[in-house]
């Protein structure tokens, strides 16, 4: 069974995580949060094996020395290398959690950004300082459950205007921009062409490209809105026939997106 992952500050001044200060044997005294999830919540003992990783590719192995000080000594560790193809789900705030279960599920499948998105319809509102402070803890806590080493970044709050430049700006970088939307008559099979063709650019050239899926509030996403990512250079599709909740459309998208680009074996 694959050690519990703990999420270190990679910013915190008493918690260096930098791999080039790391030996095997060196010791990790854990900030008071984490030893307090770490011993008395998943109850670990002296002897005991766990992950520790700054949530930027870096993975800790290491074994509790001692639990009430929260002594943790290092057994290995590596730097793993960040995607050359990422994926980004770009979230509209949607009630009752359920852009909350969205961020969530998306971090556990393997998404590399979550973008906020204030969409028209979206009843929701982005409140800095505390919005952003909930979905971060959601991010970090889908990242220590799926045993990531590369934590999602979380984009500031963008506006139907901004998806309008990240759809221009995509035509240039050579990015793809999806737009999830029930009524289009593009299918999903074009789009995992796309996905590939964009996956081989990557490769070719090693210049990371990002693939965007856009997904909207509850009400679905408005003509207008959907009229200007595609005239921007967006591309609308549908998933299928059944209608999904703002919940499960951008992890279903996700996971098919990961399996196109060969991230589940």
């Amino acid at each position: 069974m694959t050690n519990a992952l703990f999420l270190l500050d990679p910013d915190h001044d008493d918690v260096p995580v930098n791999s080039d200060e790391l030996n095997a044997g060196w010791k990790i005294t854990l900030p008071a949060a984490v030893r307090r999830h770490a011993v008395q919540a998943m109850r670990l003992r002296r002897g005991d094996g766990l992950q520790l990783s700054d949530g930027r590719g870096l993975r800790i192995e290491a074994v509790m020395d001692d639990p009430d000080a929260g002594l943790v000594e290092v057994h290995a560790f590596t730097r793993e290398p960040a995607p050359v193809t990422r994926l980004s789900l770009v979230q509209a705030l949607a009630k009752t959690g359920h852009d909350e279960q969205a961020i969530d599920v998306a971090t556990q499948i393997g998404v590399d950004e979550v973008v906020p998105w204030q969409a028209d319809r979206s009843i929701a509102k982005w409140k800095a300082g505390r919005t952003d402070r909930k979905w971060g803890s959601v991010l970090d806590a889908a990242t220590e459950q799926s045993r990531r080493a590369w934590r999602p970044e979380l984009a500031p709050c963008v506006t139907s205007r901004q998806i309008v430049s990240m759809c221009l700006r995509a035509n240039v970088h050579g990015d793809l921009v999806i737009v999830l939307h029930q009524d289009a008559t593009d299918t999903w099979s074009s789009i995992e062409g796309l996905a590939g063709e964009l996956s081989e650019r990557c490769l070719a050239d090693g210049r990371p490209r990002t693939i965007h899926v856009v997904v909207g509030p509850e009400g679905g996403i408005s003509e207008d809105e959907v009229k200007e990512f595609v005239d921007s250079g967006a591309h609308s599709v549908r998933l299928g026939t059944n209608i999904l909740r703002a919940s499960a459309a951008g992890p279903v998208a996700l996971s098919l997106l990961s399996r196109a680009l060969g991230r589940y074996a």
